[in-house]
């Protein structure tokens, strides 16, 4: 793991020791970034309740590090979601789904009160869009939807060989314009066969801490 990622998990940790509480669950996402915040978070697991996470990888460690794992389904509201980027803008916009995660993290970052975001300096962007913007589509609309994206200037790849926890394919999109990321993640959105799109521009972060 690298020294920056380490570094910007120990921020996020020193932010949210001092509030957790007993009964606290956690919002978790997934990512290498993450996986050195659950290191930091296992060391204080008897200060809080437990997790809902947004990924069966974050799931699995989570548990490996003895914190217990909660459904959504069985949770009103959790105060803290911890999360990376694979770009942030200077709004705090994201471009997230590299891991194939974003449609689980957008609910998980939804249902709680504070989203915190951690990412080394090279995720921030002055422009969205160097990374391709990942599209979770149902599998038998995914040539539908590619050939929609393409009429919105956008260069769909099929991210072969690879299925989302839910089942679903990915199409990493490339040379689109996310210069108005509202608008183009709701009209990715109303595509029949799209799940969701990596944009998060209606649940962005809170705060975003950079590794130094």
């Amino acid at each position: 793991m690298s020294a920056a990622k380490i570094n910007v998990a120990k921020k996020a940790m020193n932010y949210i020791e001092k509030k957790l509480t007993k009964n606290m669950l956690l919002g978790i996402g997934t990512g290498s970034t993450v996986n050195c915040f659950i290191d930091e978070l296992s060391n204080f697991k008897h200060h809080f309740r437990g997790a809902v996470s947004s990924s069966e990888e974050s799931t699995k460690i989570l548990r490996d590090k003895g914190i217990d794992v909660f459904s959504l389904n069985d949770v009103n509201e959790l105060e803290f979601y911890i999360d990376g980027a694979d770009e942030v803008s200077k709004d705090n916009v994201l471009i997230k789904g590299g891991g194939g995660a974003h449609t689980r993290e957008k609910i998980v970052a939804s249902a709680s009160r504070e989203f915190i975001c951690i990412v080394d300096q090279s995720k921030m962007v002055a422009e969205l869009g160097g990374f391709p913007l990942p599209i979770e589509v149902i599998p038998e609309s995914r040539s539908l939807v590619a050939r929609k994206i393409v009429s919105l200037g956008g260069t769909p790849i099929y991210r072969s060989g690879f299925l989302t926890d839910q089942g679903h394919h990915i199409l990493d999109v490339k040379d689109i314009d996310i210069s108005e990321p509202e608008t183009l993640e709701m009209q990715i959105n109303n595509i029949p066969g799209v799940i969701d799109n990596g944009i998060f521009a209606f649940n962005k972060p809170n705060i975003v801490f950079v590794s130094d």
